[in-house]
C-alpha cells in the first residue's frame, strides 16, 4: 500500500563531469533527494526543459568550452530558470574564485572535497529560502 502521506522528495540537478564524483553526489544525497546527473552544457538544457528542479548543484570546472560560472550567467539571464537556486561547488578555494560564482549568481559556493552534510545542510537552506518566496509571493 501506497502511503499517500509521504512527503515528495526535492528534485536536485548535478552539473559535475567526473564520474567518481558523481557517484559520491548520488551515495549521499539519493536517500533524501531525487538527483539527476549531467555533464554538460546541452544535456544540462535538456534536463531543465524536462523537468524542474528545486536546486542545481554546478561544478566550476567542467570539459568543453563552457565552465559553471558561465552556466550560472547564462541560467540567471535566463527569466524561466533564474528562481532556481544554484549551489557552485570547485576545487578552487581561492576568494576570487569566490567572488565570480557570487557575481554570477550563485546562491552558494562550496569547496571539493565537500562534506556531505555541509552539502545536505546548503541544499535543505536554499529550498527553504525558495519556499518561503514562493509562499510570500
Amino acid at each position: 500500500m501506497i502511503n499517500s502521506n509521504m512527503e515528495k522528495k526535492s528534485r536536485v540537478l548535478i552539473v559535475e563531469d567526473e564520474l567518481e564524483s558523481q557517484k559520491y553526489f548520488e551515495l549521499i544525497l539519493k536517500k533524501k533527494f531525487d538527483v539527476d546527473f549531467c555533464d554538460t552544457e546541452k544535456s544540462m538544457y535538456r534536463l531543465l526543459r524536462n523537468q524542474e528542479y528545486d536546486v542545481i548543484v554546478m561544478d566550476i570546472s567542467l570539459k568543453g568550452g563552457v565552465n559553471g560560472v558561465d552556466l550560472i550567467k547564462e541560467l540567471k539571464r535566463n527569466t524561466s530558470d533564474i528562481s532556481i537556486p544554484i549551489i557552485c561547488l570547485s576545487a578552487h578555494a581561492f576568494s576570487e574564485d569566490r567572488l565570480k560564482a557570487e557575481k554570477a549568481g550563485a546562491d552558494i559556493y562550496l569547496t571539493k572535497p565537500v562534506n556531505s552534510k555541509i552539502l545536505i545542510a546548503a541544499i535543505d537552506q536554499l529550498i527553504a529560502i525558495s519556499l518561503d518566496e514562493k509562499k510570500s509571493a
